[in-house]
């Protein structure tokens, strides 16, 4: 039987690490390809095309939903997997918006990672226990649009930046765009989200998994 292969995306060495011994150790599961931020895991996902990509959320450069979405979009033929150790319902909500086929905790991981992406790879959606009591307590509760999600794609890219802490300069050259344009997204997105100063949108970021304190 040929072996699924599973690209590994996480900005802690340790728990990468960690996780690709933990994979390799299955016979049935390859693991080709690793990356520490957001914005790699989308180029070397698009370029090598892993059955399985697994992501965490609070990643450098782009967060995991956003990549999980950009992945989707593009190369449909891959099936993403969170694993987090976010589990509010409106990361839950976004994630599944943006196309994952599965979401773990990273505290109930271990045994769990095999069996969701055996489950996702046999056509199902995984959700950990605890993620499936989430999805179900706020089921037909959530109404209208939510900060984040009134943001474009760019402007929600931009927000990810400036609360990593990066000039307009440095954005615009990452992103191919000149520093003009970038603040009037920045301008922008923090309209949108009535945000005053740059300590409002790293609160922002924070508070929704974007970006963390480490």
């Amino acid at each position: 039987m040929t072996a699924v292969t599973v690209f590994v995306a996480d900005d802690h060495a340790i728990v990468r690490d960690g996780l690709v011994a933990h994979l390799a150790a299955h016979a049935d599961l390859t693991v080709v390809g690793t990356a520490a931020n957001g914005r790699e895991a989308v180029a070397r996902i698009l370029q090598l095309k892993p059955r399985i990509a697994i992501l965490d959320i609070s990643m450098p450069e782009l967060d995991g939903i956003e990549a999980a979405r950009q992945i989707v979009a593009e190369c449909p033929g891959v099936q993403v997997i969170i694993l987090s150790m976010h589990g509010g319902a409106q990361h839950i909500f976004h994630a599944l918006e943006a196309g994952v086929r599965g979401y773990l905790l990273k505290e109930s991981a271990g045994q769990e990672i095999i069996e969701a992406i055996r489950v996702v790879q046999g056509g199902r959606r995984y959700l950990s226990p605890r993620v499936a009591e989430i999805v179900a307590e706020h089921v037909g509760t959530r109404g209208g649009t939510t900060p984040l999600e009134s943001l474009s794609r760019r402007e929600r890219e931009i927000l990810k930046l400036v609360a990593d802490g990066h000039s307009s300069a440095e954005i615009g050259a990452k992103l191919q765009l000149s520093p003009k344009t970038v603040d009037s997204y920045r301008s922008r997105m923090m309209q949108k989200l009535h945000l005053a100063d740059l300590a409002g949108v790293i609160k922002f970021a924070i508070q929704h998994g974007l970006t963390s304190l480490d």
